[in-house]
């Protein structure tokens, strides 16, 4: 595994890709809080077994959601990440392609990103909220970057839902809510208080979750095929779920929703392709 320079990975390449890492950065660690200092004293008894279990399980999601996407910034999958080397072999090599961009040989499965400026190995699409490309060494950390965040936040909309819509009912069920989900600049401008606070991360959970299951549910077909963004209707490189799934999360795939640090060894280089077999 190669890592980007600190100077490259945590410099965003686009205003838009800047203000969703913002976004993601202040708003993660602000829903943790929100959830075990509000939310979860008046669920739990504080120190209790299911106030500790809930905590600890909060605390691992929020590890894989932080680290997933550092992971996602810091790998390098680009073709700057080693010297690319033509294969000699007239087959494969029939596969390379120039990019102009880059004044390069590329190998198949190889695409320049506009954004980032640079080919990337395998090439899936740009992410704006890790300010990167996701290719071949990098798409284990963005897929589990989906999922936790999926899991997360479908969890404090649960558990904030019964916290303003159950117990605090009183407040929360009035015309004025309708007008702070809808339009929450307004309601912080006209009153500003905890409780609109509250409901504004509410509000960006429930988006958080709904974007992060939608782009599951697009990306899975996709991954299942063992195909990237720009081939997703291909079979090209179908190999069969298990050994697709090996493609993306390596060799220890089953220990890989642990942690990010967890070593899974790919089981294929990302440059030199053979439709339908998992050539090194």
């Amino acid at each position: 595994m190669i890592l980007r320079p600190l100077s490259k990975a945590f410099k965003p390449p686009s205003t838009s890709d800047a203000a969703c890492i913002l976004l993601v950065a202040v708003f993660v660690p602000l829903t943790y809080i929100f959830h075990v200092t509000v939310v979860m004293p008046e669920l739990h008894v504080v120190g209790g077994l299911w106030y500790t279990l809930v905590w600890l399980a909060a605390l691992f999601v929020l590890f894989n959601i932080t680290s997933n996407l550092l992971a996602c910034m810091l790998v390098d999958t680009t073709i700057k990440k080693e010297i690319l080397k033509p294969p000699l072999e007239p087959e494969l090599l029939r596969q390379w392609h120039m990019c102009d961009a880059c004044q390069a040989l590329v190998p198949p499965r190889t695409w320049h990103c506009d954004v980032c400026d640079v080919c990337i190995i395998k090439r899936d699409h740009h992410c704006r909220f890790s300010g990167c490309c996701i290719g071949h060494h990098n798409y284990r950390y963005f897929f589990y970057f989906l999922v936790y965040m999926c899991i997360g936040a479908g969890f404090v909309v649960i558990n904030a839902s019964i916290y303003l819509w159950y117990l605090h009912a009183d407040y929360y069920w009035r015309p004025y809510t309708v007008i702070a989900l809808f339009v929450p600049a307004l309601s912080f401008t006209l009153f500003a208080s905890w409780e609109n606070f509250y409901l504004f991360l509410y509000e960006l959970n429930i988006l958080a979750f709904g974007i992060s299951l939608l782009m599951l549910i697009y990306h899975f077909p996709i991954f299942k095929r063992g195909a990237v963004m720009k081939q997703r209707n291909s079979t090209k490189h179908d190999l069969g779920l298990r050994a697709n799934a090996e493609m993306v999360l390596g060799k220890r795939m089953h220990l890989t929703w642990l942690s990010p640090f967890l070593r899974s060894d790919l089981p294929h280089d990302g440059i030199n392709w053979i439709p339908g077999s998992k050539a090194e």
